[in-house]
Protein backbone atom coordinates (compact mmCIF):
# COMPACT_ATOMS: atom_id res chain seq x y z
CA UNK A 1 0.00 0.00 0.00
CA UNK A 2 3.02 2.18 0.77
CA UNK A 3 5.58 0.99 -1.24
CA UNK A 4 5.73 4.15 -3.75
CA UNK A 5 6.99 6.08 -0.80
CA UNK A 6 9.87 3.57 0.01
CA UNK A 7 13.71 5.38 -1.20
CA UNK A 8 16.13 2.48 -1.67
CA UNK A 9 19.84 2.72 0.30
CA UNK A 10 22.58 3.26 -2.70
CA UNK A 11 25.53 3.60 -0.37
CA UNK A 12 26.26 3.81 3.53
CA UNK A 13 29.33 4.55 5.16
CA UNK A 14 30.29 5.61 8.97
CA UNK A 15 30.91 9.10 9.52
CA UNK A 16 31.30 9.00 13.01
CA UNK A 17 30.99 6.56 16.21
CA UNK A 18 30.84 7.58 20.22
CA UNK A 19 31.09 5.73 22.94
CA UNK A 20 27.46 4.16 21.98
CA UNK A 21 26.20 6.47 18.98
CA UNK A 22 27.33 6.32 15.75
CA UNK A 23 26.34 8.83 12.90
CA UNK A 24 25.72 7.12 9.10
CA UNK A 25 25.40 9.32 5.73
CA UNK A 26 23.88 7.48 3.27
CA UNK A 27 23.06 7.68 -0.02
CA UNK A 28 19.08 7.11 -1.32
CA UNK A 29 17.05 6.76 -4.06
CA UNK A 30 13.47 8.20 -3.69
CA UNK A 31 10.42 7.39 -5.34
CA UNK A 32 10.95 9.68 -7.92
CA UNK A 33 14.67 7.79 -9.18
CA UNK A 34 16.45 11.08 -7.81
CA UNK A 35 19.41 9.85 -5.27
CA UNK A 36 20.16 12.01 -2.16
CA UNK A 37 21.90 12.38 0.95
CA UNK A 38 20.42 11.03 4.52
CA UNK A 39 22.35 11.15 7.40
CA UNK A 40 21.30 9.59 10.42
CA UNK A 41 21.89 8.64 14.15
CA UNK A 42 22.03 4.96 14.85
CA UNK A 43 21.08 4.29 19.24
CA UNK A 44 21.14 1.16 20.35
CA UNK A 45 17.70 1.15 22.00
CA UNK A 46 16.52 1.89 25.22
CA UNK A 47 12.89 1.30 28.02
CA UNK A 48 11.30 3.24 29.93
CA UNK A 49 9.40 2.54 33.36
CA UNK A 50 6.21 3.67 35.04
CA UNK A 51 6.65 2.37 38.38
CA UNK A 52 3.18 2.30 39.59
CA UNK A 53 3.00 2.13 43.94
CA UNK A 54 0.04 0.15 45.04
CA UNK A 55 -1.32 3.81 46.41
CA UNK A 56 -1.23 5.08 42.51
CA UNK A 57 1.65 7.15 42.65
CA UNK A 58 4.30 7.19 40.30
CA UNK A 59 7.75 7.51 40.61
CA UNK A 60 9.80 10.20 38.62
CA UNK A 61 13.14 11.39 38.33
CA UNK A 62 14.30 14.89 38.28
CA UNK A 63 18.02 14.96 35.87
CA UNK A 64 20.19 17.15 34.44
CA UNK A 65 20.75 16.70 30.93
CA UNK A 66 23.69 18.12 29.22
CA UNK A 67 22.64 18.77 25.68
CA UNK A 68 19.45 20.64 26.85
CA UNK A 69 21.08 22.57 29.99
CA UNK A 70 18.62 21.86 32.29
CA UNK A 71 16.69 19.28 34.73
CA UNK A 72 14.14 17.52 34.01
CA UNK A 73 11.26 15.33 35.24
CA UNK A 74 11.29 12.00 33.31
CA UNK A 75 10.07 8.42 33.62
CA UNK A 76 13.13 5.98 34.21
CA UNK A 77 14.66 4.98 31.27
CA UNK A 78 18.15 3.78 29.88
CA UNK A 79 19.91 2.64 27.29
CA UNK A 80 19.80 -1.12 26.44
CA UNK A 81 23.03 -2.94 26.73
CA UNK A 82 24.20 -4.65 23.44
CA UNK A 83 22.09 -8.33 23.02
CA UNK A 84 19.77 -6.91 26.21
CA UNK A 85 16.48 -7.47 25.21
CA UNK A 86 14.33 -4.56 26.23
CA UNK A 87 12.61 -5.76 29.41
CA UNK A 88 15.69 -6.85 30.93
CA UNK A 89 16.67 -3.21 30.20
CA UNK A 90 13.75 -1.87 32.41
CA UNK A 91 14.37 -4.14 35.15
CA UNK A 92 18.20 -3.10 35.08
CA UNK A 93 17.42 0.19 35.05
CA UNK A 94 14.94 0.58 37.90
CA UNK A 95 17.17 -1.06 40.21
CA UNK A 96 20.38 1.24 39.03
CA UNK A 97 18.36 4.32 39.40
CA UNK A 98 15.86 4.01 41.94
CA UNK A 99 16.50 1.32 44.23
CA UNK A 100 13.23 -0.47 42.93
CA UNK A 101 12.63 -3.83 42.15
CA UNK A 102 9.23 -4.86 40.60
CA UNK A 103 7.47 -7.96 41.21
CA UNK A 104 5.28 -8.10 37.49
CA UNK A 105 5.58 -5.95 34.33
CA UNK A 106 3.67 -4.94 31.37
CA UNK A 107 4.71 -3.78 28.23
CA UNK A 108 2.56 -1.02 27.06
CA UNK A 109 4.30 0.60 24.02
CA UNK A 110 7.40 1.21 21.73
CA UNK A 111 8.12 4.84 20.42
CA UNK A 112 10.63 5.68 17.80
CA UNK A 113 11.37 9.70 19.81
CA UNK A 114 13.28 10.93 17.02
CA UNK A 115 12.22 9.39 13.41
CA UNK A 116 13.49 12.24 11.17
CA UNK A 117 17.21 11.82 12.31
CA UNK A 118 17.76 8.87 14.27
CA UNK A 119 16.98 4.90 14.55
CA UNK A 120 15.94 5.25 18.10
CA UNK A 121 13.34 2.65 19.32
CA UNK A 122 12.29 3.24 23.24
CA UNK A 123 10.15 0.29 24.52
CA UNK A 124 7.26 1.50 27.76
CA UNK A 125 6.95 -0.96 30.24
CA UNK A 126 4.34 -0.39 33.59
CA UNK A 127 6.03 -2.35 36.70
CA UNK A 128 4.21 -2.47 39.86
CA UNK A 129 4.73 -5.02 43.37
CA UNK A 130 7.68 -2.80 44.18
CA UNK A 131 9.93 -3.14 47.03
CA UNK A 132 13.00 -0.85 47.51
CA UNK A 133 16.71 -2.02 47.62
CA UNK A 134 19.96 -0.34 46.82
CA UNK A 135 20.24 2.25 44.08
CA UNK A 136 23.32 1.69 41.80
CA UNK A 137 23.74 4.10 39.72
CA UNK A 138 26.34 4.22 37.03
CA UNK A 139 29.48 6.40 37.71
CA UNK A 140 28.61 10.19 36.76
CA UNK A 141 24.67 9.96 37.14
CA UNK A 142 22.85 11.77 39.47
CA UNK A 143 19.50 12.04 40.11
CA UNK A 144 16.77 12.45 42.64
CA UNK A 145 13.78 10.39 42.65
CA UNK A 146 10.26 11.17 44.02
CA UNK A 147 6.54 9.71 43.79
CA UNK A 148 3.97 12.13 42.30
CA UNK A 149 -0.06 11.36 41.35
CA UNK A 150 -1.15 10.93 38.06
CA UNK A 151 -2.60 13.99 38.15
CA UNK A 152 0.52 15.81 38.91
CA UNK A 153 2.06 14.41 35.66
CA UNK A 154 -0.87 15.66 33.79
CA UNK A 155 -1.17 19.01 35.46
CA UNK A 156 2.78 19.36 34.50
CA UNK A 157 1.94 18.57 31.16
CA UNK A 158 -0.42 20.99 30.72
CA UNK A 159 1.81 23.67 31.73
CA UNK A 160 4.39 22.64 29.51
CA UNK A 161 7.12 21.19 32.44
CA UNK A 162 7.29 17.94 30.99
CA UNK A 163 8.90 18.50 27.75
CA UNK A 164 10.22 14.83 27.32
CA UNK A 165 8.53 12.69 25.18
CA UNK A 166 8.53 9.38 26.88
CA UNK A 167 7.66 11.20 29.90
CA UNK A 168 4.68 12.55 28.21
CA UNK A 169 3.58 9.44 26.44
CA UNK A 170 3.67 7.30 29.35
CA UNK A 171 1.63 9.82 31.25
CA UNK A 172 -0.69 9.68 28.89
CA UNK A 173 -1.14 5.89 28.42
CA UNK A 174 -1.28 5.84 32.40
CA UNK A 175 -4.03 8.67 32.45
CA UNK A 176 -6.30 6.82 29.94
CA UNK A 177 -5.32 3.09 32.23
CA UNK A 178 -6.16 4.37 35.41
CA UNK A 179 -9.29 6.79 33.94
CA UNK A 180 -10.48 2.99 32.34
CA UNK A 181 -10.73 4.14 29.13
CA UNK A 182 -8.22 1.79 27.90
CA UNK A 183 -7.86 -2.42 29.31
CA UNK A 184 -4.55 -2.55 31.46
CA UNK A 185 -2.33 -4.76 29.95
CA UNK A 186 -1.56 -8.19 31.32
CA UNK A 187 0.59 -8.33 33.98
CA UNK A 188 3.58 -10.85 34.14
CA UNK A 189 6.05 -12.23 36.85
CA UNK A 190 9.56 -10.58 36.87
Amino acid sequence: MTKHLEETTVDSELAWQGGFLRVRRDRARLPDGSVHKREYIQHPGAAAIIALAEDGRVLIERQYRYPMQQVYVELPAGKLDKGEASVATARRELLEETGYVAREWAFLTQIHPAIGFADEKLDIYLARGLTLHEAKLDKGEFLEIDWVTVGWLLDELRAGRIPDVKTQIGTFWLERLVSGQWPWPAFEPA
